[in-house]
C-alpha cells in the first residue's frame, strides 16, 4: 500500500475499503506503522478531536455460567478459580456508579455473567439504573446476555442508554470458540435492542486462533451492524480455559487491527478493551491515535493497570477526557439554558 494518508482522505470523502486493502492494513510492515497510525489518527481527529471516553466495568454477577465460550474464565467448562457470586443489589451497583462519577467515568458499564437476565435480575438493574441516572446523570451501558424484546424495552424505559452484546469473531470462526449459542443468537440481541430504542455496542476479541481474513469480517460486520460502540479485546489468555496458553499477538498488529476498525468504522467510538496492557504493553498510548475511547479499572476476572497510570497516559498524550454527566434532578432546572 504505501500511502495511508491517502486512504485515510478517501475514507473520509466516503470510501468504504476493498478486500485487499484491508488486508493492506493488517499486514503493514512495520517500518510503516507509524504512518498507518497518522492516517487512522486523521479520521479518528475529524470525528472525535482529541477527547477520550472513559469506561467503567462493575461485576455485578460472577461465574455460574451455562455457555461453554472457550475464552471465558466463567463459562461451564473453565477451570480456573474465579469468584462466583449472584446478581448484587441495587446499593452495590449504585456504589459503583458513585466511584464512576468521581474519576470522571462517561459511561458506568453493569455487566453480568450467564446466558440471559432473568426478569428478577432485570428488577434489579432497572431500578438501579433509575436512581443512577437522576444522582449522577451517567451513561449507563448494560450487558446481561441474551435479551429478550420485553426486557430491552424495561431497560429502556429505566434509562439504560447502552447495551453490549459483542459478536466477539467472525460468523465462521464463531462455532470454534463456542457451540452453546449461535453467532446469529449474538446478532438477534444486538438487533433486539436498536428495535428498543437502545444504542448498541458489540465488539471483538482478537487473538483466538482467527484468520486476517475473519478480522476484517468482524470489522465489516460490526460496520453493517451499525454498532455505535466497538470494544476491541485482546486475548489474555486465561489457565484452566480452552485457548490457555494461546499467544498470537504482538503489540504492532495490535495497533494494526485498531487502525483497521477505524478505517472500516471512521464514525464509531472504538474502545480498546480488555488486554490491553498485557498485548500493548509499552505501545499502549499509540492506541488512542486509532481508538478514541478506553476502560479504567479492572475487567471481569483480569486485572486492568492502575487508574492513575491511564489518567498520566492521557495527560502525557495532551488528550482531554470527555466527561458531561447531565444528573436527572437538574434537567428540569436548566431546561431554559
Amino acid at each position: 500500500m504505501g500511502n495511508w494518508m491517502e486512504l485515510a482522505e478517501r475514507v473520509l470523502a466516503g470510501h468504504e475499503l476493498t478486500d485487499d486493502e484491508a488486508l493492506a492494513i493488517l499486514d503493514c510492515p512495520d517500518e510503516e506503522l507509524l504512518a498507518l497510525m497518522q492516517g487512522a489518527y486523521h479520521i479518528r481527529r475529524a470525528y472525535y478531536g482529541n477527547k477520550v471516553k472513559l469506561n467503567m466495568i462493575i461485576n455485578a454477577k460472577s461465574g455460574l455460567c451455562p455457555e461453554n465460550c472457550g475464552y471465558c474464565s466463567q463459562s461451564s467448562i473453565s477451570t480456573a478459580p474465579v469468584q462466583t457470586y449472584k446478581m448484587v443489589n441495587k446499593e452495590t451497583l449504585i456504589r459503583g456508579a458513585e466511584e464512576a462519577y468521581r474519576l470522571q467515568i462517561g459511561t458506568y458499564c453493569i455487566v453480568a455473567s450467564g446466558r440471559g437476565p432473568s426478569d428478577k435480575e432485570i428488577d434489579i438493574v432497572v431500578s438501579a439504573v433509575k436512581e443512577i441516572k437522576e444522582r449522577f446523570g451517567l451513561k449507563v451501558c448494560a450487558c446481561l446476555g441474551i435479551l429478550k424484546p420485553e426486557q430491552a424495552a424495561r431497560l429502556k424505559e429505566a434509562g439504560v442508554d447502552r447495551y453490549n452484546h459483542n459478536i466477539n469473531t467472525s460468523k465462521e470462526h464463531h462455532p470454534n470458540i463456542t457451540t452453546s449459542h449461535t453467532y446469529d443468537d449474538r446478532v438477534r440481541t444486538v438487533e433486539t435492542v436498536k428495535e428498543a430504542g437502545i444504542s448498541p455496542c458489540s465488539g471483538v476479541i482478537i487473538g483466538m486462533k482467527e484468520t486476517k481474513r475473519d478480522v476484517v469480517d468482524m470489522a465489516r460486520s460490526l460496520r453493517a451492524l451499525d454498532a455505535d460502540s466497538i470494544p476491541i479485546n485482546f486475548l489474555h489468555a486465561i489457565d484452566g480455559t480452552p485457548l490457555a496458553g494461546t499467544n498470537e499477538l504482538n503489540p504492532r498488529y495490535c495497533l494494526k487491527v485498531l487502525a483497521l476498525f477505524r478505517y472500516i468504522n471512521p464514525t464509531k467510538e472504538i474502545r480498546i478493551a480488555g488486554g490491553r496492557e498485557v498485548n500493548l504493553r509499552s505501545l499502549q498510548p499509540l492506541g488512542l491515535y486509532a481508538a478514541n475511547s478506553i476502560f479504567v479499572g479492572d475487567y471481569l476476572t483480569t486485572a486492568g493497570q492502575e487508574k492513575s497510570a491511564d489518567y498520566q497516559m492521557l495527560e502525557d498524550l495532551g488528550f482531554e477526557i470527555e466527561f458531561a454527566p447531565v444528573p436527572q434532578a437538574e434537567v428540569g432546572e436548566k431546561a431554559w439554558i
